[in-house]
């Protein structure tokens, strides 16, 4: 980690651009090398220069791994193929018998792997709604051995307080992890809050550029070090050179980019909110939002996801062909505006008793807003309600 001569910690934005990125000490390039080898030469038996095949390390990787363990504050990261390949990683040290709390309303790809391929080894999983944290209490038991939250929820944008979930956790040696891809380490701090694992989809907004999948963990603790460097050497499932290459050039505009996408997603909510064909909208910067105050206590801005509702699917449907600046599509964080339909896209593996059980209905639509001139996102999402 970068620090100022006097030894204290540099800022976000410094450490994002610095940390896991020095100067090649070959040739002075300022951005890290790709190192496209898969394996290194050795001096002699049993010893090397730090990397010897590049599914157990890679340089690229490794920079990477650094700067995000930096950003999130964690003791180490560990990089994967897909956010949901660091999902599989979480849970993948789990032995038959032992149990996990999920929060009830989270991305639809993790109780899909959560129910229909792990429950398989005979891991048990509890589904509450992590908003009260009692729910989380009255689901512990003696084989628990991890909680799992996203907080804000995809895509009902419901909080959990992590720091008070992280006290029930603890109280019982539960470990809790946290997908923090919503709002990034620039606007939430799940490890100053408590966690011991967070997790990314890096594809969001750490890359930011809709061309690369990858995902994250990043952990607290020596053991998971060793666990999880086991994990990425025994299962094979890492991050290439090259995307781990393009998410480190997008961290280094990561607090900028941030910034913007909160502006532009605080017009666009204060917009919506008001327009008479939005039966609903759901982002906690609005004072309207029954969790605005946790949202001012635990991050430091709202970003640029917000679901509306439309009333019905015809609505949205209507509504989504529209749209001529923003684009219809999966995926969030990207520096263009993408809208999804979370019933028919990111939900739809959950059927729709599931997505009845959490409240997600066929006419909303969910937004990540980009960085274009706001006025040209307003106006575009203006023009397609208009037709409805």
């Amino acid at each position: 980690m970068t620090k100022h001569a006097s030894g204290t910690k540099l800022g976000f934005s410094t450490r994002a651009v610095h940390d896991g990125q020095p100067p090649d000490p070959l040739t002075g390039a300022v951005n890290v090398p790709l190192y496209l080898s898969s394996t290194y030469a050795q001096e002699e038996i049993g010893k090397d220069k730090g990397y010897d095949y590049s599914r157990a390390g890679n340089p690229t990787r490794s920079a990477l791994e650094e700067s995000l363990a930096s950003l999130e504050g964690g003791t180490s990261a560990h990089v994967f193929g897909s956010g949901m390949a660091a999902i599989l990683a979480l849970v993948a040290l789990l032995k038959s018998g032992d149990h996990v709390i999920c929060g009830e309303n989270v991305y639809g790809g993790v109780p899909r792997l959560f129910n229909q391929i792990m429950a398989n080894y005979g891991i048990e999983f509890t589904y509450v709604d992590t908003a009260d944290p009692e729910n989380v209490r009255r689901a512990l038991r003696p084989s628990t051995r991890l909680v799992h939250i996203e907080t804000p929820t995809n895509p009902l944008m419901t909080l959990t307080d992590i720091r008070a979930v992280a006290e029930v956790c603890h109280q019982s040696g539960v470990e809790l992890s946290v997908d923090n891809t919503f709002l990034s380490p620039y606007f939430q701090r799940p490890i100053e809050l408590g966690a011991d694992i967070v997790m990314h989809s890096t594809t969001k907004f750490l890359n930011g550029h809709s061309d690369g999948i990858g995902g994250v963990l990043v952990v607290t603790k020596p053991e998971h070090k060793e666990k999880f460097d086991f994990v990425e050497k025994s299962m094979g499932g890492i991050l290439s050179p090259f995307e781990s290459w393009l998410v480190l050039r997008g961290v280094k505009t990561l607090a900028v980019r941030m910034r913007r996408h909160d502006e532009n997603g605080r017009v666009v909510a204060a917009f919506l909110e008001h327009h008479p064909k939005v039966k609903k909208i759901f982002y906690p910067g609005l004072a309207s939002h029954p969790q605005h105050e946790l949202a001012l206590r635990q991050q430091s801005g709202f970003g640029s996801l917000m679901t509306v509702d439309l009333g019905s699917h015809a609505n949205a449907n209507t509504f989504l062909k529209q749209l001529r600046v923003c684009t219809l599509g999966e995926s969030l964080g990207g520096v263009e505006t993408l809208v999804s339909h979370p019933a028919s896209m990111t939900h739809a593996a959950i059927g729709a008793e599931g997505r009845a059980r959490i409240g997600l209905t066929e006419g909303m639509v969910r937004l990540s807003l980009g960085i274009e001139d706001v006025e040209d996102l307003v106006a575009d999402l203006d023009q397609a309600l208009a037709v409805i």
